[in-house]
């Protein structure tokens, strides 16, 4: 039986955290690896609030850093579910600095995590399908059998000839 389909707002997660000394490299800059820490936090309670289960980090996109993030200043991370699937869920993310002293905030990425929901006795679960109500989140949920065709490909799980999405990409007909 698969759950009520849910909204993409009713996912949403926005996590905020301060750089401190202890975040940052030998550049006062946030590091790459604690950023990618909370993200993980902030898109696992995303995809747990939509379909109300334990869930399991299953992959990351490709994550480029736009802007560094510095000592003091403040982390927002927006995450919300783009798509589910059977038993998975695809979050997107947007995070972005925040400089109180000089009053701006900034993009410093996107990414896109994907996360497995589990049963008690951790299988896989079915998931609510996702009902995108925005133009941004209908281009994010038609842009996401692309993206999880190409993440089964990468990760040996999909055939290219199987991937109707990407095939032309792969193979010369």
């Amino acid at each position: 039986m698969t759950p009520k389909a849910k909204t993409a707002k009713e996912s949403q997660i926005i996590m905020t955290e301060l750089v401190l000394p202890n975040d940052t490299n030998v550049f006062g800059n946030l590091m790459g690896g604690r950023l990618m820490y909370w993200m993980d936090i902030a898109a696992a309670l995303a995809a747990g609030k939509h379909c109300n289960a334990p869930v399991v980090t299953a992959s990351v996109d490709n994550i480029s850093f736009e802007n560094p993030i510095k000592l003091g200043n403040v982390v927002h991370i927006e995450a919300k579910v783009s798509r589910a699937f059977n038993s998975s869920i695809e979050v997107h993310m947007k995070v972005w600095g925040e400089d109180h002293t000089q009053q701006y905030k900034y993009k410093s990425n996107e990414a896109y995590y994907t996360f497995v929901a589990l049963d008690p006795n951790r299988k896989p679960r079915p998931v609510p399908e996702l009902i995108a109500e925005t133009e941004e989140e209908k281009r994010l949920y038609d842009g996401a059998l692309r993206r999880r065709q190409l993440r089964l490909i990468l990760g040996g799980k999909m055939k290219p000839e199987d991937a109707g999405e990407l095939r032309a990409y792969f193979l010369k007909e």
